[in-house]
């Protein structure tokens, strides 16, 4: 998009170290917060006593571990690569607002959760919070 259709915002930088953090950052909001994340809504859809508690587990592990190393990541910036919204913004949206859903923040990840506020009243992802609204309540608890 950023060479096809330049626009106010820069999604991934031009500078090739700060692209490739991008990308990493990216993968890892993809790979290692939405995903356990995923296994965590999943088995709550499954028939009972079809469960996989331990999976569960050590899908929470997981995110409490991520969400430790993002506190820590955003405990400087604005945004997850700085001052600059950036593709890693576009992957940790949804990861973290649902993530918060099944394994929340809590008083220990103060930065996490300023970080998702700041997130949540950038107008794009606000408006995409508007438009979902009305199916939140399907979401399995």
């Amino acid at each position: 998009l950023d060479n096809h259709y330049p626009g106010a915002v820069r999604f991934i930088p031009a500078d090739s170290d700060l692209a490739r953090q991008t990308r990493l950052r990216d993968r890892f909001y993809d790979l290692y917060v939405h995903l356990p994340m995923q296994k965590v809504v999943g088995d709550r859809l499954r028939p009972a006593g079809k469960g996989d508690p331990y999976g569960v587990d050590e899908a929470r592990a997981r995110i409490q571990s991520c969400y430790g190393m993002i506190d820590k990541e955003v405990a400087n910036k604005s945004w997850a690569m700085g001052e600059a919204f950036t593709l890693a913004d576009c992957a940790a949206a949804p990861a973290l607002f649902y993530g918060n859903k099944v394994v929340p923040f809590g008083d220990t990840h103060k930065n996490v959760t300023a970080y998702v506020e700041r997130l949540k009243t950038r107008p794009s992802f606000a408006r995409v919070l508007r438009e979902a609204e009305p199916y939140f309540a399907m979401f399995p608890s």
